[in-house]
């Protein structure tokens, strides 16, 4: 894959996310929450939680963690949590998109918008990044044992892989919405054992920061992540080898 590399991003965030595990344990089990009380606590006929619970053992969740949140959330006292959206633009001009799921609303409305204020930035009506991110379904997996690359990259292709990054045993596929169920279908066939999967916002247009930029933006991003009420942080920041450190 020529330019700028999303494998890359995503390692970068990886890292950072391996020092905050207990933040992921924490939103990985309110994503089973928000699962169970969409569609049931039956994995087999849910598949936002086969999907959820994946995601889960991919971060080595144990088991009984994984069973006991599902238990909790098919309680009738399992919080209730509601999804929302926030679109805007920190400083010079990075977009940001954020992903909730939250029991009060005032709270995350207004703890967000002072995160982007704090940094500089300002909210925007929904639907201003429009143009910004693409959704696409990723999937992060680890390859079978003495796997071709040249190989697993034409399957892959033929189970609706728009890119495909092998790196040290692991691909990372980017798939159409459409064809995400597909794909998944085609890396179980495959032997590839899928770490992170889902659907996620893709910048089609990235912005490059300099080194002095780079620590004041990305602190309006780290403070967003913190906030227990967030699930996930999107943006379009071209994150460049000099700045893996300050993450």
């Amino acid at each position: 894959m020529a330019g700028h590399s999303k494998w890359a991003n995503i390692k970068h965030r990886k890292g950072a996310q391996d020092a905050k595990r207990g933040k992921i344990f924490t939103k990985l089990i309110k994503e089973i929450t928000v699962s169970v009380k969409e569609s049931g606590p039956d994995a087999d006929t849910n598949p936002r939680l086969r999907l959820a619970i994946q995601n889960a053992k991919g971060q080595n969740m144990p088991k009984d963690t994984i069973d006991r949140a599902i238990k909790k959330a098919s309680g009738a006292d399992a919080a209730d949590y509601q999804e929302v959206t926030f679109e805007g633009y920190g400083p010079k001009g990075v977009a940001v998109f954020v992903e909730c799921a939250t029991d009060n609303n005032n709270r995350t409305v207004s703890n967000v918008r002072a995160a982007f204020t704090k940094s500089g930035g300002s909210l925007g009506k929904n639907g201003s990044l429009e143009f910004v991110f693409d959704r696409k379904g990723i999937f992060v997996a680890e390859l079978p044992e003495g796997a071709d690359a040249e190989e697993l990259e034409l399957e892959l292709i033929d189970g609706g892989a728009e890119e495909a990054e092998f790196e040290e045993g692991m691909v990372h596929v980017t798939t159409a919405v459409t064809d995400f169920g597909n794909m998944q279908k085609k890396l179980d066939e495959l032997g590839a054992e899928v770490k992170e999967a889902g659907l996620q916002r893709i910048p089609n247009n990235l912005v490059v920061l300099t080194d002095e930029e780079f620590p004041k933006i990305w602190k309006l991003i780290d403070t967003l992540e913190d906030n227990d009420d967030v699930q996930k942080v999107y943006h379009n920041i071209d994150v460049q080898e000099s700045q893996e450190e300050m993450m």
